[in-house]
């Protein structure tokens, strides 16, 4: 698998592990008086998975799709986002496609209505760490686990209950020990075979062409839905969605 460097990523994400503390209270605060003015939160879909204690599952990277040789898995990264998730989520439901969305724990915790919607409209979970740090695998078993279950708790409380169901390493930065973790928590190690580097910005028929280009790789394909201006990665998945289902592609889940 493809190791990728997500532009802006790794300074981003570690500003931000170092200043959600100072967030949070604004942010809860903000949260709590949206709920009120809001009603409750929109109920998960059976498609998630609550908190429980979680089984173990397979350490393999998983690339494979749940609805076999003919589906596809859409993978969302590095958000929630409040200017782009909301609008990855609305083409997302034009066209009835449910993905994975792969969070940064930190993100999360800041955005926790952003992934309750995620989760109420029938997409899963994934944790990508509270930092997103591409050279984690160099790093101590010690700072490992606690970017990965920080993350996942980060997650799951915002979620309102939700476990993630896989987890990638940023940049594709696994270990062993990273996997074993992961699939002791129930959360697949989760890869990818179409790497679209919407991050880069190359222009939004370079996104597509690479999605139709490197398909025979196998199912799995990344997007983001932050770390940057993303409307270009909008404008492709308009493209891109409708093109796999016109194939005969099924749109399904990375297998566990």
């Amino acid at each position: 698998m493809a190791r990728h460097r997500e532009k802006g990523g790794r300074g981003k994400y570690v500003a931000a592990a170092l200043g959600v503390s100072a967030l949070v209270a604004v942010t809860s605060l903000w949260t709590a008086q949206a709920d009120t003015l809001a009603g409750p939160a929109p109920r998960p879909s059976a498609s998630a998975t609550h908190a429980a204690k979680p089984e173990k599952v397979a350490i393999g990277i998983a690339h494979a799709s749940d609805k076999g040789a003919r589906g596809v898995n859409i993978t969302i990264d590095d958000g929630p986002d409040p200017t782009w998730t909301p609008q990855v989520l609305a083409v997302l439901k034009q066209y009835g496609v449910k993905a994975t969305f792969c969070m940064v724990g930190t993100q999360a915790r800041m955005y926790p209505d952003l992934v309750k919607q995620v989760v109420a409209d029938g997409h899963r979970l994934c944790d990508h760490t509270i930092s997103h740090d591409t050279a984690m695998d160099h790093k101590s078993e010690a700072y490992q686990a606690k970017e990965i279950l920080d993350a996942e708790r980060m997650i799951t409380e915002a979620s309102g209950g939700v476990r993630p169901q896989y987890y990638r390493a940023p940049g594709g930065a696994f270990t062993p020990y990273s996997r074993n973790l992961a699939a002791s928590h129930g959360m697949r190690p989760l890869g990818w075979n179409v790497d679209t580097k919407d991050f880069e910005h190359p222009g939004v028929a370079a996104i597509v062409s690479t999605v139709r280009n490197e398909l025979p790789n196998g199912p799995t394909i990344l997007f983001h839905d932050a770390g940057g201006d993303r409307a270009e990665t909008l404008a492709a998945l308009r493209q891109v969605l409708p093109w796999l289902k016109q194939q005969g592609y099924a749109f399904g889940f990375p297998v566990r």
